[in-house]
């Protein structure tokens, strides 16, 4: 979808300092993607409480193969 957006120059300048992007096509690409991750881990914060692991789950041999 192309579009126009009027972007702080400032806030640019410091997303790209912090950032390994090269155009701003791809710094706000970034962006997005990052804040529809961050917004997706909010909604997991929901599930807290909505269930549990089983009795019988063993994290500990998982991490050993067995």
């Amino acid at each position: 979808m192309r579009t126009n957006i009027v972007l702080d120059d400032k806030l640019v300048k410091e997303a790209f300092r912090v950032s390994d992007a090269k155009t701003k096509r791809e710094l706000v690409d970034l962006a997005l993607r990052e804040f529809v991750a961050t917004r997706k881990r909010r909604d997991l914060r929901d599930l807290y409480g909505r269930g549990g692991l089983r009795d019988d789950y063993d994290y500990k041999a998982l991490r050993e193969g067995k």
